[in-house]
């Protein structure tokens, strides 16, 4: 994860939080449950192979607790967290037997998660999550038993082996979890696969430390893990207050959507209308996150500009004139300026705002823009937004029938609109052919800008 996360970055990150103070779902229990269980029997096959013998038990000791320090300077990444356990993990390996190295591991994560639990920071039902996240230690332990060779006396072939052992190991278990817990994909997975090259730079101390078989040594670590905590702490301050301004944003959103709605019934159900037809057209085009996000408050608020207009051009019985008109027209441009006051990622918002009544040929307005110089998610919301309106109940008029409205749609794809566009959208409403037309209860006739047009002239 970057220092500036994306949108799906801050949605794996708040699910994340969200998760820890829930109690463990069932799937997350049968992951839990797999993985963690898959552990402790690879543990206790190495202990099988090469069971402990007399060792030194002050330096293990030592170790485990350093671990347990390490453990507790967190840094988040959207998918859980990654620490500093390289710095003690390692001399851990050169301290204690190779049979218990996996069992002090648990025992050093197991006391910071009794601790996050007393704290109120996670469930308790988590910690089931330690054995499974513990898999770490199995990867090198498992390459020293097989090389028939301590740590201590380890060559740098051996040790580099045990070191990609470790992330392999790792990074499997994390994949089976995610995918049996939360359905995480493999892609997303990979994005966070950079926390390795922290700990393959953190190996390199670890093993200077080692090398010392000081107990005093590992302790010399305690204060730079004091440090790493604080900007871990730091860290997460930061993104949790990312995660709140972005959640304000939203809500900012949402209550602008119910302003436009408790203002013109028929206005708010149509946007509403167009947003879930717009995302299903973001899904067949692939739209990433961001997109997607900005497309559906594009088309939920593209006509909030309307709350601008005097309400006797909104509400005149008769025909605009040329002046009317006019005033009707400057809804994308007032939209606009109500979401760049807004602020943040709804300045993106109020550009599709603006540009949702640009035709693919230049014959639109505000602008004048064409082609694809008009911004992707406006091009959707148009597309969307006459079809919502032409399959849609009026006072004045029959919805129009879908074959009727698909030939309006594919007659004006290149003129008024993206042909590309068009394609998504077809591929979307074929399947709804026999639906039923909208229902929207509106006794008022309608006015240029409501969305009610022919693709002739959207307004």
């Amino acid at each position: 994860m970057s220092l500036n996360p994306d949108l799906e970055e801050q949605q794996l990150l708040a699910e994340t939080y969200r998760l820890a103070g829930a109690r463990l779902s069932a799937r997350e229990l049968i992951g839990e449950v797999l993985v963690g269980g898959g552990f402790l029997v690879a543990a206790a096959v190495l202990w099988w192979r090469q069971p402990p013998g007399a060792f030194a038990i002050w330096p293990v000791l030592v170790c485990v607790l350093v671990l347990a320090l390490a453990a507790v300077a967190r840094f988040d990444t959207p998918i859980g967290f990654t620490v500093p356990t390289q710095l003690a993990f390692v001399p851990l390996l050169f301290a204690a037997p190779l049979a218990l190295v996996a069992p002090s591991v648990v025992v050093a994560m197991l006391i910071v998660r009794v601790r996050d639990v007393a704290m109120g920071e996670i469930s308790p039902s988590r910690l089931f999550n330690t054995s499974s996240n513990a898999w770490f230690a199995i990867g090198p332990v498992a390459v020293f038993e097989i090389a028939g060779v301590s740590p201590a006396h380890a060559g740098p072939v051996i040790l580099v082996a045990a070191l990609a052992a470790q992330f392999a190991v790792d990074f499997a278990a994390v994949v089976v979890r995610e995918a049996i817990t939360r359905g995480t994909d493999l892609a997303a997975l990979l994005r966070e696969t950079w926390v390795y090259g922290i700990d393959a730079a953190l190996s390199g101390v670890g093993l200077v430390v080692a090398r010392a078989a000081s107990p005093a040594a590992v302790l010399a670590l305690v204060p730079l893990l004091g440090l790493l905590a604080l900007f871990g702490h730091e860290r997460r301050r930061r993104l949790e207050g990312l995660l709140e301004l972005g959640s304000a944003y939203r809500g900012t959103a949402l209550v602008l959507g119910d302003v436009v709605e408790a203002d013109d019934g028929y206005t708010g159900e149509h946007c509403k209308s167009v947003v879930a037809l717009a995302l299903d057209v973001a899904d067949v085009l692939k739209l990433d996150a961001q997109r997607k996000r900005n497309l559906e408050f594009g088309a939920l608020l593209h006509d909030v500009g309307k709350i601008a207009i005097p309400k006797e051009i909104i509400n005149k019985p008769g025909k605009l004139d040329a002046a009317e008109w006019t005033v009707i027209k400057t809804h994308t441009v007032e939209g606009q300026k109500m979401l760049e006051r807004v602020g943040g990622f709804m300045r993106e918002v109020g550009l599709i705002v603006r540009s949702h009544h640009e035709r693919w040929d230049g014959g639109g307005y505000p602008d004048g823009l064409a082609g694809e110089r008009i911004p992707l998610e406006a091009r959707i919301i148009a597309c969307c937004d006459t079809w919502n309106a032409m399959r849609t109940d009026r006072a004045y008029r029959k919805a129009l029938s879908h074959e009727v409205a698909l030939a309006e749609l594919t007659a004006n794809s290149g003129t008024q609109f993206d042909p590309m566009v068009v394609e998504a959208l077809v591929k979307v409403i074929t399947p709804a052919a026999a639906s039923v037309p909208i229902r929207v209860d509106d006794s008022r006739p309608a006015l240029p800008g409501a969305g009610v047009v022919m693709p002739s002239q959207a307004a």
